[in-house]
């Protein structure tokens, strides 16, 4: 049966994937269930095929594998995916839908990743949400100060500039309380601050 593959598509998950072969008459020849631990040595077992994946968690490293024991590899996005699914949405079905779009000839594919642009992509995810939290923790503690009449400009340039002078020219406004609170606040814009700088 396996040499008459042509196409295999394979649903991803975290533990069980869904796999779906194709031979090249279009029909589905293969159905299996496999665990995470079963599916790279039932790939490497088989003949070189064309192996399509919808492209998200966990694609692009199992595409790098799968290259390794010379597969062609074909990831797609999923909204290209979910106009093939003949049935109910379900995980075998995906991965004969995966199947079906792969062998369309007008079919959009995203390339797969290195390692090196998936660390970098890492890198920019991982800034950005610290920049999110920044100016996340800026808006609050102007929003805070706001209700003991201290009003800083908009932006995390003009914070950083007039936090600390606009809190000793409005110390009388504030608690003992409150100025630690809000000093405690500056404390973690430096520390986002330092984050940002590497």
């Amino acid at each position: 049966m396996q040499q008459q593959l042509s196409v295999v598509g394979i649903d991803l998950a975290k533990r069980v994937f869904h796999v779906a072969g194709m031979d090249e008459t279009g029909k589905i020849v293969l159905r299996k269930r496999l665990t995470r631990e079963a599916l790279l040595p039932f790939i490497a077992r088989l003949p070189p095929v064309v192996i399509g994946m919808e492209a998200c968690g966990g694609a692009h490293y199992g595409g790098r594998r799968f290259r390794e024991h010379g597969h062609p590899v074909k990831l797609i996005a999923p909204q290209c995916v979910k106009p093939y699914v003949k049935s109910n949405k379900n995980d075998p079905a995906d991965a004969e839908a995966i199947c079906e779009a792969v062998t369309r000839p007008t079919m959009r594919f995203v390339p797969l990743k290195e390692v090196h642009q998936q660390d970098l992509q890492a890198l920019h995810r991982a800034r950005e949400r610290v920049v999110k939290a920044r100016t996340a923790l800026v808006n609050e503690t102007r929003g805070l100060l706001g209700e003991y009449g201290i009003v800083l400009p908009q932006s995390v340039t003009k914070f950083r500039h007039t936090f600390l002078a606009t809190l000793e020219a409005e110390r009388a406004k504030l608690t003992p309380l409150s100025t630690e609170f809000f000093a405690q606040l500056y404390e973690a814009f430096c520390a986002r601050e330092k984050r940002l700088a590497y």
